[in-house]
C-alpha cells in the first residue's frame, strides 16, 4: 500500500469533518458490474474460502492507495486511533512509515518516543518485524504488526545506507504521549520554542510560552527561534492559530479543491499591542504539512527568517469522511497555497538561509570506521503517485538531516552507547542572526537573503 501510515504519530495535514460520503450516482453502479464478477469468481474459484468483507476491504485499500500517498481506507480500529492521536496520545513505537522502492522505510522517529531513544533514523529500511519480513507487506499491516501492549517487545531489523551489515533493534512499546511544544530560554536572553507536531490545544501551549518569555523579559521578547525541524504536520487549524500569534494581520494560507467548501481562506487578526520582535523558523527535510503552512505563512509576510534545509514538500489537505460501518476514508481534498500563492507539493519551503548540520558518522556514536550517507532523507518527490507541483520550481537540493537541538544527546545506534552532543550549527546560525537582526531585517525586507552557501557541511 502506498499510502504513508504513521505508527504513533501522522505524517501529515488532518482536518477532520464529521459528515457521510455521498452515494454514487446511479450510472456509476452500472459500470461495477465487472467488480461483481471478479468478486464471485475469486470467491467461487480460490484456492480457500474468503469472506465478501475481506475482498471488499482489500478493494477499498487499493482504490484509495491508488490515488496518492496521503488517501487510505481506515478500518474502524485505525479510525479510532486516528481520533485519539490527534488528542496526542495514543500506543506504539513513535515512528513514521512510508513505503519507498517497495521497501518498508522510516520517515522520521517522534522525539522523546521507544523509536527515537533505541536510534532508529530517517532513512532507515525496516527488512523484519520480528521474525516476519517485510517484503510485499502493506502499511496497514505493518502498523497491525508494529502495535501491541505498552511494555511488550518487538524487534525491528534493520538497514542503514552506509552501515555494511543488518542490525537489530529491540524495543518496548509504550503509550506515546507527545508535548507538542516545548520552551525554553538561549543564552544571551533569547528564547526557544520547538513544536513537534501540531495536535489539539497545540496552539495554548505556543501562547502560554510566549507569555512566559514576555514575562522573563520584563515585557517584551528580545528574539525568538521557532523550531519545526522534523514536525510531520498535524491538524490545518492549529497550524493556522499558530501562524496567528506571529503576524499582525494578512494571509496565512489559502485552498482550492473540486468543491465549493474546499476553497478557503485562512487570515490572522490584527492585534492592539503587536510585538515584532526578531524570529528565525528552523526547518528540514522532515518539516511537513502544517509545519510548511507555518513557514510559508512567516516566510511571505516577511515576519521571520527561515533557516535550515529544504522541507518535505506535502501540499496537500486531507478530509476525514467516515462511513456507516465505523471505518473511515481519508481523502485528499484539496491543494494549499501560501500567501504569495505558491505552492510547496513536491518542492517544499526553501530556506532564507541554507545550512546543513554536519554530516553524522559512526565514529561521533562510538562505533568507527563507517561513514554515514545523508542522502537518504524522505521527500513528498520520492512517494509514488504524489501529486505534481503544477507551478514552474527549480528542483530543490538535497537536504542533510538535522540533528536534535545541541542540549540533547544524540541518540544511540541499535542499543549501543550514546554518542557525544553535536554541534547544532542551524540553532548557532539562528543566534547569530537575531544578534545581527537589523542587518537581516533590511535584507529581508529588500529580498536580498541568500542561501549561505559557506555555512554548509561545517
Amino acid at each position: 500500500m502506498l499510502a504513508v501510515f504513521l505508527i504513533a504519530c501522522f505524517m501529515g495535514l488532518e482536518e477532520i469533518a464529521v459528515r457521510r460520503a455521498q452515494a454514487l450516482p446511479n450510472d456509476t453502479y452500472q459500470q461495477l458490474e465487472t467488480f461483481a464478477n471478479v468478486l464471485a469468481i475469486v470467491q467461487k474459484n480460490y484456492v480457500e474460502p474468503v469472506s465478501t468483507k475481506d475482498l471488499i476491504d482489500g478493494a477499498i485499500t487499493g482504490m484509495l492507495a491508488s490515488l496518492d500517498p496521503h488517501s487510505a481506507y481506515l478500518t474502524p480500529e485505525l479510525y479510532r486511533d486516528l481520533e485519539v492521536e490527534t488528542r496526542g496520545s495514543f500506543g506504539g513505537l513513535g515512528i513514521e512509515i512510508t513505503i519507498k522502492d517497495g521497501v518498508l522505510t522510516v520517515v522520521a522517529p517522534i522525539e522523546d518516543t521507544p523509536a527515537y531513544h533505541a536510534g532508529i533514523k530517517a532513512g532507515d529500511q525496516i527488512f523484519k518485524i520480528d521474525n516476519d519480513f517485510t517484503k510485499d507487506m502493506t502499511l496497514t499491516e505493518a502498523v497491525k504488526r508494529m502495535r501491541g501492549p505498552r511494555g511488550s517487545k518487538i524487534k525491528l531489523t534493520i538497514h542503514r545506507s552506509g552501515v555494511p551489515e543488518l542490525f537489530t533493534v529491540t524495543m518496548a512499546r509504550d503509550v506515546i504521549k507527545i508535548q507538542s511544544v516545548k520552551s525554553k530560554q538561549l543564552q544571551d536572553g533569547y528564547s526557544y520554542l520547538r513544536i513537534t507536531t501540531f495536535q489539539e490545544a497545540t496552539d495554548d501551549g505556543v501562547e502560554k510560552a510566549i507569555e512566559q518569555f514576555t514575562k522573563d523579559g520584563h515585557g517584551k521578547i528580545k528574539g525568538l527561534v521557532l523550531d519545526l525541524r522534523d514536525n510531520p504536520g498535524g491538524l490545518l487549524n492549529q497550524a493556522v492559530k499558530v501562524s496567528d500569534d506571529f503576524l499582525d494581520g494578512g494571509m496565512i494560507v489559502y485552498t482550492q479543491g473540486r468543491l465549493e467548501n474546499q476553497q478557503q481562506k485562512y487570515f490572522s487578526h490584527k492585534k492592539k499591542d503587536f510585538d515584532d520582535y526578531p524570529m528565525v523558523v528552523l526547518v528540514n527535510g522532515g518539516s511537513a504539512s502544517a509545519s510548511e503552512i507555518v513557514a510559508g505563512a512567516l516566510q511571505d509576510q516577511k515576519r521571520a527568517v527561515i533557516v535550515g534545509t529544504q522541507t518535505f514538500g506535502k501540499g496537500s489537505v486531507q478530509t476525514i469522511l467516515p462511513l456507516d460501518d465505523q471505518s473511515a476514508l481519508r481523502l485528499t481534498t484539496a491543494r494549499y497555497f501560501t500567501p504569495n500563492g505558491r505552492s510547496i507539493q513536491a518542492v517544499g519551503i526553501t530556506p532564507d538561509v541554507d545550512i546543513e548540520p554536519p554530516k553524522p558518522t559512526l565514529a561521533a556514536l562510538e562505533i568507527p570506521g563507517v561513514q554515514m550517507d545523508q542522502d537518504e532523507e524522505v521527500h513528498e518527490r520520492d512517494l509514488p503517485h504524489h501529486f505534481k507541483n503544477g507551478q514552474l520550481q527549480k528542483k530543490p537540493k538535497a537536504s542533510g538531516e538535522a540533528e536534535p537541538p545541541s542540549d540533547q544527546t544524540s541518540p544511540a545506534i541499535a542499543g549501543g552507547k550514546p554518542g557525544k552532543p553535536e554541534k547544532d550549527v542551524q540553532l548557532e546560525k539562528a543566534i547569530d542572526i537575531l544578534k545581527h537582526w537589523n542587518t537581516f531585517k533590511l535584507q529581508l525586507a529588500k529580498g536580498d537573503i541568500q542561501p549561505d552557501a559557506t555555512a554548509k557541511n561545517q
